[in-house]
């Protein structure tokens, strides 16, 4: 229902308000420019000959070449492989289901290195930065084998840590920092988190190997944060625990992400807040984890770790004077990674994904869409009519490059 829709979307704005998820132009518009040239005079019948027309551009440039697509192993990013599979048909292109290769970051990397996966629409960086210093059997570093394609979400991953409303507010503590340091606050999260009475709050984290558990355990380090462990179990299951939580008083910080349909349901404001970092991470990678380097959250010119959200949703940006708040996570690029062969050999594919840009809003309304049972291909077939002139002029300029 239309009534339905729109208040998904004022609880999406209501998540993301002072958040430049994306910022300046999307830069769309015309694809080309042609320049009017004026035609020659006319002489005789018999000067006048047609020149020869050029050939025309191929519908369907990448008819007979098969596509081996991946996705991650998170929910969040079902759409946009759909979105990117279709996209890639459209230009005659037989693509698998990325759904057949769905795969942690660990994997990932190594088989778009390899040649068994052409490409994903899910990187995350710079964390996952750190999976191109892997090292493959002959000797190469798995980046050297990929390249990062295109603009798909530029600053579109706002992450960050999330606590009950409630007790941050009777305890005081809207900083990891200050949950570390106050006794009588870990008392009251001890005793009710997911392994109550071993004397620590014990946080929802990340699943193993999606790069967010490798940051937050370097986190945890960086800050000395001796009384905070991070939970790494399977991430719906802590989600629904930690919802739960919020929604009836008890302690709890959780990990999240945007874009996603989890910040309607863990509501900065309303029955979470977000939590501040007293130090915002950087390469010193206290954990010693290989690539570990690229989990800092500060970005390249040092300012990264701060989000434009104000008090009411993050009351640690009350005490900075910019009024920032203080999120400990940079604002992460969703990117396209793909093989640096099959780009090569398929340049109407490379120009499709440099030319495709979404929008964190929509793409977090069809996640809440896809979290009422909706298909992510269904989602996408959607999303493609009620943007056809769009897409129209990515798949132009795709044609254009074959």
């Amino acid at each position: 229902m239309k009534s339905k829709r729109w208040t998904k979307l004022l609880l999406l704005l209501a998540a993301f308000a002072l958040f430049a998820a994306a910022c300046g132009d999307d830069g769309d518009g015309d694809a080309t420019e042609t320049a009017e040239t004026e035609a020659p005079a006319a002489t005789t019948e018999a000067m006048v000959e047609e020149e020869p027309m050029e050939e025309e551009m191929s519908m369907t440039p990448g008819e007979g070449v098969a596509v081996t697509m991946g996705q991650a192993n998170w929910s969040t990013g079902y759409f946009q492989a759909q979105l990117y599979r279709q996209l890639l048909e459209e230009l005659g292109y037989e693509v698998s289901d990325p759904a057949e290769l769905e795969l942690g970051p660990n994997n990932a990397y190594i088989a778009m290195a390899e040649g068994q996966m052409d490409f994903w629409a899910n990187s995350w960086y710079p964390g996952h930065l750190a999976w191109l210093a892997g090292e493959l059997p002959d000797g190469s570093l798995v980046g050297d084998h990929l390249t990062v394609v295109g603009e798909e979400m530029i600053a579109g991953g706002l992450q960050g840590f999330l606590v009950t409303k409630s007790f941050a507010d009777e305890y005081g503590v809207y900083t990891m920092d200050a949950l570390n340091s106050n006794a009588d606050a870990l008392a009251a999260f001890d005793e009710t988190d997911p392994v109550p009475g071993n004397g620590i709050a014990d946080i929802f984290g990340c699943p193993e190997s999606w790069t967010c558990d490798n940051i937050i355990t370097n986190q945890i380090l960086f800050s000395g944060w001796d009384n905070i462990n991070q939970v790494i179990a399977g991430y719906d299951a802590m989600f629904a625990q930690a919802v739960d939580s919020a929604n009836e008083g008890v302690p709890m910080v959780a990990y999240t992400w945007t874009p996603s349909a989890y910040i309607t349901q863990l509501r900065p404001g309303d029955n979470v807040y977000w939590m501040g970092v007293d130090d915002i991470l950087d390469d010193s990678n206290p954990s010693g984890t290989e690539g570990g380097e690229e989990h800092s959250q500060r970005g390249e010119d040092g300012s990264g770790g701060y989000a434009a959200i104000g008090p009411d949703q993050c009351p640690s940006a009350a005490d900075n004077a910019d009024g920032l708040c203080p999120i400990g996570w940079i604002a992460a690029d969703i990117l396209v990674t793909a093989n640096n062969d099959f780009l090569a050999a398929n340049p109407a594919a490379a120009a499709l994904l440099e030319a495709v840009k979404l929008s964190v809003i929509e793409v977090s309304l069809a996640n809440v869409e896809q979290g009422e049972g909706a298909a992510p291909g269904d989602l996408a077939t959607d999303w493609i009519a009620n943007n056809r002139a769009t897409v129209d002029d990515w798949l132009d300029a795709a044609r254009a490059a074959a």
